[in-house]
């Protein structure tokens, strides 16, 4: 991983205690010697356990480069202050709500977070550059990430790229898609330092139980019915977290203001596949002589349920000369493994989180 740039001396973080916020924050600790502010709502799938490990293995003096701030995007007065206090070089846009099933039953909770919160954070910015000097607004960048669901569906060909028209299908997706307009209209309309990434899915330790991978060897370890949705032929994606963390980074450093980058695993997997994958590599971990396969169970499929998604990651190799690390039999072995030596924290999360690995998202009849 390349370091990063000197003159980011002052780091803000939104969504650090996220699947993905963590795995940035993690790397910059390591990687740099900036000061990191990670300002986070703390929700239901927050969890800090990877940074606090992490820290705990730093010296002192690193320990201290580090901040949690316990503030929400949808309180402007309160970010507002919060960035004139920072004085930040560059801010890292993660937080989100991000799961789809849940988008469906409360789609006002990701209007407020994933709209809303963004406008704010860009207007408390954008107020806060005004007053900075010259040199401050020459390095300043913001640095917003999303999802490849914005651009809609694919069918069995083709690939999403930064060209790609919207097409957002779910709630969630809806309001990624508006907080990456709001984005993109703050650069041409504002001259507002940002860059856009667009994400394929993410995987990796450290991912809140309700997600597919985590969800499977959950459902497999407890020998637990594997729901699938509908016939499993939908496709995905798939990226190894600690890569995407790693590209995020590299954006910062080397991303010219108003650019946006595909990151992708260039690995898609049908959800079957996926599903038989991770339940015939734990049988030969677990030695289990009953293949775990006999668990998968067809449940209604999702409503508006996108088929395939693919990212055209040859922006980013060819600029900025990114690409995934990790093979996906590699992450997700490496996954597995350590769901297998981490049961205590699956267990805590979902006691926290009060999510009991049900199925949720379907639209109820009244």
């Amino acid at each position: 991983m390349s370091n990063l740039s000197e003159n980011f001396k002052n780091i803000l973080v939104t969504g650090g205690a996220g699947f993905i916020g963590g795995a940035v924050i993690r790397q910059l600790l390591i990687n740099s010697c900036a000061n990191i502010f990670n300002i986070d709502k703390l929700g239901y799938a927050s969890d800090l356990s990877g940074i606090n490990e992490t820290l705990s293995k730093l010296k002192l003096s690193n320990q201290k480069r580090y901040s949690q701030l316990h503030f929400n995007l949808s309180n402007f007065s309160e970010i507002e202050e919060l960035i004139n206090k920072i004085k930040p070089d560059l801010i890292l846009h993660l937080a989100a709500e991000t799961h789809v099933d849940r988008s469906i039953e409360n789609p006002r909770e990701f209007i407020d977070s994933n709209i809303v919160g963004t406008f704010n954070l860009l207007e408390a910015t954008r107020n806060f550059l005004k007053n900075s000097s010259v040199d401050k607004k020459n390095i300043f960048k913001f640095i917003h990430v999303s999802t490849d669901e914005v651009f809609g569906s694919l069918g069995e060909n083709g690939m999403f790229s930064e060209k790609s028209n919207y097409d957002p299908r779910s709630p969630y997706s809806s309001t990624k898609a508006a907080s990456d307009h709001l984005v993109s209209s703050w650069f041409h309309t504002y001259n507002f330092p940002a860059i856009i990434t667009n994400c394929s899915n993410n995987y990796g330790p450290w991912q809140f139980p309700e997600k597919l991978i985590p969800l499977v060897i959950n459902k497999v370890l407890n020998k637990e019915p594997i729901p699938m949705y509908g016939d499993g032929k939908n496709i995905r994606d798939w990226l190894y977290v600690e890569d995407h963390a790693e590209a995020i980074i590299l954006v910062a450093n080397k991303g010219l203001v108003g650019e946006r980058f595909c990151i992708g695993g260039n690995t898609e997997k049908t959800n079957k596949e996926l599903i038989i994958s991770i339940c015939e590599f734990m049988d030969k971990i677990l030695n289990r002589e009953i293949s775990s396969t006999e668990l998968i169970s067809s449940v209604p499929d999702r409503p508006g349920h996108d088929f395939r998604y693919a990212m055209d990651t040859r922006l980013i190799n060819q600029k900025l000369g990114w690409k995934p690390s990790h093979n996906f039999n590699e992450g997700l072995e490496k996954t597995i493994l350590w769901y297998l030596n981490n049961k205590v924290w699956t267990k805590n999360v979902l006691q926290k989180s009060n999510y009991n690995s049900e199925r949720i998202g379907l639209i109820k009849e009244k």
